[in-house]
């Protein structure tokens, strides 16, 4: 897989079926390795071992409802409290990111409220912090580290 943009992490990896599987540890099972996955196992490690949060507060890949479609976040941290804390959109490194990214994760937004934003494609990474005030978003040069 390619090298990408983050620290380097250690990842345990099966192969079965001529299908290369990495290690989820928040799902707690292997999954296809895919490029789209390697950036989100990376964006794991990433707010794990950089940013500090708990492997408890992190979901991934579960289905919300907009609009009647079903879709699927990627990652979604939670606060301690349930409120959601950050979610992040991670795509293959050979997606580029462009507004439709932006605009997918703020409608996933309109149904999580959360605080802060992240998109991956593995290479380069945005950040953004909720103004509901002024209903947009501001771009940060990073997220804050988790606080106890």
């Amino acid at each position: 897989m390619q090298k990408l943009n983050f620290p380097t992490y250690s990842f345990r990896f099966k192969n079965s079926e001529n299908k290369i599987s990495i290690f989820d540890p928040i799902r707690k099972k292997y999954v296809i390795l895919q490029p789209e996955e390697w950036v989100r196992q990376h964006c794991v490690q990433f707010l794990i071992h950089e940013k500090r949060f708990p492997k408890s507060l992190i979901n991934i890949e579960k289905e919300l409802t907009i609009n009647s479609l079903k879709k699927r976040y990627d990652i979604v941290v939670f606060n301690s409290d349930g409120s959601i804390h950050l979610i992040v959109e991670c795509k293959a490194p050979k997606i580029d990111i462009k507004q439709d990214t932006f605009d997918q994760i703020a409608r996933y937004n309109l149904k999580l409220n959360a605080t802060y934003l992240m998109v991956s494609n593995g290479l380069n990474h945005y950040y953004c912090q909720m103004d509901y005030k002024n209903e947009c978003y501001n771009f940060l040069e990073d997220i804050p580290q988790f606080i106890r």
